[in-house]
């Protein structure tokens, strides 16, 4: 995979080329340290993703999201109020600095993943015994992780897709699903309520409670709204 960093700080395009240079498969083609500048070696070099900064003087990053074409946008910044923004803007992921090893790896295979879905990313096939179900996952709630399978509810039914959650965060996160722990994944829309107690806790329309943890819950509150 292809990767332009974008971000003014010469320190942090550092860090997260050091960090890309540990992954199999990425090759950083280019730096940007400007949203001008990022939008005319989007152009040129035709990357594949951009690790994208969203305060920078000028042009922010969120304006370099709303103007390109092509690439995948994963935002790393600092500041988590911009969560809901970078979202409807069409972002991959958004991940907090410093930026972990761990949380870019998760990132990129979300956009290998978007990329190999093809057009329709919300489409799931589910075996149910004999069957092969298809099921639209803008209407199902919330999916969590279970060893090496998701489960989830559609329809008053349990099932199972042998997909890591990551991937499917990847392919989902336009649809407004959210990661509120290492292993679940909720639908932003679904989402009737946050409890307070044991350190956050959103609360769905069919009632079903699901813990955030702490290192998701600054996204996860800026992507509600409770920030404002």
């Amino acid at each position: 995979m292809r990767l332009l960093l974008v971000d003014d700080e010469p320190i942090a395009r550092a860090r997260l080329r050091r960090l890309a240079a540990r992954l199999g498969g990425v090759e950083v083609v280019g730096e940007a340290a400007s949203g001008a500048e990022a939008l005319r070696l989007a152009r040129e070099l035709a990357p594949d993703a951009l690790l994208l900064d969203i305060d920078m003087p000028g042009l922010d990053g969120l304006g370099v999201a709303e103007a390109l074409e092509g690439p995948a946008v994963i935002f790393t910044t600092a500041h988590p109020q911009h969560a809901l923004e970078a979202f409807e803007v069409g972002a991959h992921d958004y991940l907090l600095k410093p930026v972990s090893l761990e949380r870019l790896a998760r990132a990129l295979e979300k956009v290998r993943a978007r990329r190999g879905a093809g057009e329709e990313p919300w489409r799931l096939v589910v075996g149910d015994g004999s069957l092969r179900r298809f099921v639209d996952a803008r209407e199902v709630s919330c999916f969590v992780a279970d060893q090496k399978y998701v489960v989830f509810r559609h329809e008053d039914r349990e099932l199972l897709l042998r997909e890591s959650l990551d991937a499917l965060e990847g392919r989902l996160a336009p649809y407004g699903f959210l990661r509120v722990s290492r292993g679940a994944l909720v639908r932003r829309d679904a989402v009737d309520a946050w409890d307070t107690a044991d350190g956050g806790t959103v609360v769905l329309a069919d009632g079903t409670r699901v813990p955030v943890s702490r290192r998701a819950a600054p996204a996860v509150r800026a992507a509600l709204g409770l920030d404002r």
